[in-house]
């Protein structure tokens, strides 16, 4: 059994399968999730896991290089904006429409019980060396 890092068996697999450029999503509850696209669904209940939770996580365990979220996050989830500010993460931003239209490359998306707007953000895979 693994001791540290991802627990979760479909997202160790899918986060081992990386390699540079590939994308995976975290989402909010709400995001729409295009055909064809691996969901893994954390949501157990409204807000649970949380989004920032999830990305701790995340960011823990795989290596990113960019990312991006939808402008529209910056008028109306400040205090999240002010999260990914502060994780150095700096996310290029996109119209929502846009956004969700990059989702369909996803190698994943990972649904959170997260439910404020535009909590959602794709994480482009870095590589370790």
């Amino acid at each position: 059994m693994k001791k540290h890092g991802i627990l979760n068996r479909e997202l160790a697999g899918i986060f081992a399968k990386l390699g540079h450029t590939d994308q995976i999503v975290i989402a909010d509850c709400g995001l729409p999730i295009p055909d064809g696209v691996t969901c893994i669904d954390l949501a157990y209940a409204l807000g649970k896991p949380s989004f920032t939770e999830v990305l701790a996580a995340v960011l823990a365990d795989v290596a990113v290089e960019s990312s991006v979220c939808a402008h529209e996050i910056t008028a109306h989830n400040a205090d999240l904006w002010q999260h990914l500010q502060a994780l150095s993460l700096n996310p290029s931003q996109v119209s929502h429409e846009a956004f969700k239209q990059q989702t369909a490359h996803a190698k994943v998306i990972i649904r959170t019980g997260e439910a404020t707007p535009y909590a959602n953000i794709i994480l482009q895979s870095g590589v370790i060396f």
